[in-house]
């Protein structure tokens, strides 16, 4: 994978059940299975967006920039695996139309009209995201984690 390329992405996490306070947005519950965060590298720095991302997830001491990095300081979450592909148009939001289901209400979309960009699944969902990319014409990049 080329991190400079400028695409989309989902983290995938695995997480028993908690309940996590996500800065200014509150406390959330999160039951036990899975949950999917679809994001955006379109900026410069592309895919390395991803990378950070993972590199976060290890980090011991660490300050959350996004929603998203909460889910990554709680012990009960662990990213799993990121779901990638190269592209410069905005499919993030119809991307994360596409996955639908079972949301966190606004989390992760405060710069677009969705009304989240966090899945709650029971299964793994890896393959209903694989499936995902390919209809919007995209080859999904498997990074496990």
């Amino acid at each position: 994978m080329d991190f400079s390329e400028r695409g989309v992405y989902c983290l995938v996490f695995k997480n028993a059940g908690s309940v996590i306070n996500i800065g200014k947005k509150g406390m959330f519950s999160f039951p036990e299975g899975f949950h999917i965060y679809v994001g955006s590298a379109l900026g410069s720095g592309g895919m390395k967006r991803v990378k950070r991302h993972i590199e976060f997830s290890l980090k011991k001491d660490r300050n959350p920039r996004w929603h998203v990095d909460y889910l990554h300081l709680d012990p009960s979450f662990s990213l799993s695996g990121a779901v990638c592909a190269g592209t410069s148009d905005r499919l993030e939001c119809e991307l994360a139309q596409r996955l639908g289901g079972d949301s966190v209400p606004g989390f992760g979309c405060t710069d677009c009209s969705c009304s989240s960009h966090l899945f709650y699944r029971k299964k793994n969902p890896l393959t209903e995201i694989k499936e995902a990319f390919k209809s919007l014409g995209l080859s999904p990049v498997i990074l496990e984690c």
